[in-house]
């Protein structure tokens, strides 16, 4: 009997596997879709955080930084499951359906531009009080402040920082498959766990480790790179 049951999972396994390097690719790219908006979104949000506090470069009224907060952590504490859920029908109206790959990058970033939005923020606040000073003593304004000293004073934080929210959002996705969504998550789910093929399983979840691994070598690779405070 188990052999029956292992062989019949070799064969589905191999008939999988010419599809594999396609789910691998819309694992790829909708990570970095669902990022590079994330992206956009949350690091102007990140940077509101610490320029419109009371004392920050461009101080924002309090009802909005309260509005932002509660906004950041309100779908900050939503599961991603859930989230999904919530926003198929936005999904739809966006992208004009609610499976696939582009229907899950909808819920990727509504899941993690708050996410990063915090990250910016923790990033910026780790630039030197003093630099900050010396650029306003010099007449710069708030938008070069921002621009030309904290952004560049933080990039090897933001660079860590990001890709850690790449990361996240590359295993978000991989559960978006359990409502259709497309890439190696899917075949992990669909085809291996639904099936109750394990084979097929641990294959997809080991491929999303090697990629996760891949992602974490550069980004940190870049971190260094970036940092002025490391002698080459």
């Amino acid at each position: 009997m188990s052999e029956l049951l292992a062989s019949k999972q070799w064969a589905e396994f191999l008939q999988i596997l010419p599809t594999i390097p396609f789910e691998t690719w819309e694992t790829v790219w909708s990570t970095a879709v669902a990022t590079l908006l994330a992206l956009v979104i949350g690091l102007p949000l990140g940077v509101c955080l610490v320029a419109g506090e009371p004392g920050g470069v461009r101080p924002l009224p309090r009802w909005l930084m309260q509005a932002l907060n509660v906004l950041i952590n309100l779908l900050r504490s939503v599961p991603f499951l859930i989230l999904m859920i919530i926003v198929i029908p936005l999904s739809r109206l966006i992208v004009g359906t609610s499976i696939g790959t582009p229907a899950s990058i909808v819920p990727l970033v509504i899941a993690s531009f708050p996410f990063v939005s915090r990250l910016v923020e923790t990033s910026i606040r780790e630039v030197d009080a003093g630099v900050i000073e010396a650029a306003q003593s010099m007449g710069a304004t708030p938008l070069q402040i921002i621009v030309k000293v904290m952004i560049p004073e933080s990039m090897p934080s933001l660079i860590s920082n990001i890709t850690i929210a790449t990361t996240t959002i590359m295993g978000y996705g991989a559960m978006a498959g359990i409502i259709g969504g497309g890439g190696l998550g899917k075949v992990a789910i669909n085809y291996g766990y639904y099936r109750f093929n394990g084979l097929l399983e641990i294959f997809a979840t080991a491929l999303l480790v090697v990629l996760v691994q891949i992602l974490q070598t550069v980004g940190t690779r870049l971190a260094v790179r970036c940092d002025k405070r490391i002698q080459r």
